[in-house]
């Protein structure tokens, strides 16, 4: 049996949710946030987790500003597809 998300991760809630995120392909960020969110009564996130379009309807532009947020390496020479994979793997 693999070890819970509580052995390596303290700060989830919800392992089975971030699991479920995890394996369909959410960040670990991304996965951890909407799991806690999940595991608190007073908050009710969707699956989705945002209102935000898809990042394949933004635009390099658009893409290139939260990569330059978390710091993402080398994404001025990223094309339009790596800065989506690397948004997403972050």
């Amino acid at each position: 049996m693999a070890p819970s998300t509580k052995d390596q991760r303290p700060s989830v809630k919800d392992d089975d949710t971030y699991m479920a995120l995890r394996e369909s392909g959410a960040s670990k960020e991304k996965a951890a946030r909407i799991a806690n969110a999940k595991a608190n009564d007073r908050m009710n996130p969707s699956k989705k987790g945002g209102r935000a379009d898809p990042y394949e309807e933004w635009s390099h532009d658009d893409l290139y500003a939260p990569a330059q947020k978390i710091g993402v390496d080398g994404r001025s020479k990223m094309a339009k597809s790596e800065l989506i994979d690397a948004l997403r793997n972050h």
